[in-house]
């Protein structure tokens, strides 16, 4: 039971941090329709910053291609981080992400983006990596947020191995 729990620990980790925020860990897009009413906070201008990291583990190049943006609550941005493989054989890389400040992390929420899923680069091959989000409206009332006008993102990407599965939790 204690081995099931600890292999479990991690996505379940996950999950919570997904859904509640913590440790700067953004939400899900949500439904389209949402998107479509959501009214821009004008008066609210936050500046993004773009983050890229690599384990030691991966060798590629790793890097946003703009330093920041300027967005609104309620209004949905896209920016871009380019990836390459210097080397001579295929390399398969995952990334994780976060937003500083933590607390702003419930607020930020991804339409699109390449964390979690794993990314192929073949020998030489450079991409770009796109990632489609939003601040939620609400970010504007919430008092611990008042004097927040830059976040974060962050991404590490590190090697995966080809046909590598955790095991799930549970008794076989």
């Amino acid at each position: 039971g204690m081995v099931g729990l600890s292999y479990a620990a991690v996505p379940l980790y996950r999950l919570y941090c997904q859904a509640t925020g913590l440790g700067g860990t953004t939400g899900v897009g949500g439904s389209a329709e949402r998107i479509e009413r959501m009214e821009p906070v004008r008066d609210r201008v936050i500046r993004v910053t773009f983050n890229a990291d690599v384990h030691s583990s991966i060798q590629w190049h790793f890097r946003p291609q703009q330093s920041e943006i300027y967005v609104v609550p309620g209004e949905t941005a896209l920016a871009f981080y380019k990836a390459k493989n210097p080397t001579d054989k295929p390399v398969i890389g995952i990334s994780t992400y976060n937003v500083i400040p933590f607390e702003a992390g419930q607020y930020f929420n991804k339409i699109q983006c390449f964390c979690f899923e794993e990314q192929r680069l073949n020998p030489q091959e450079e991409v770009d990596m796109p990632v489609f989000f939003y601040i939620d409206p609400e970010f504007a009332e919430d008092p611990k947020m008042a004097k927040v006008d830059l976040i974060t993102l962050s991404y590490t990407f590190f090697e995966a191995k080809e046909g590598q599965k955790l095991p799930l939790p549970g008794y076989q």
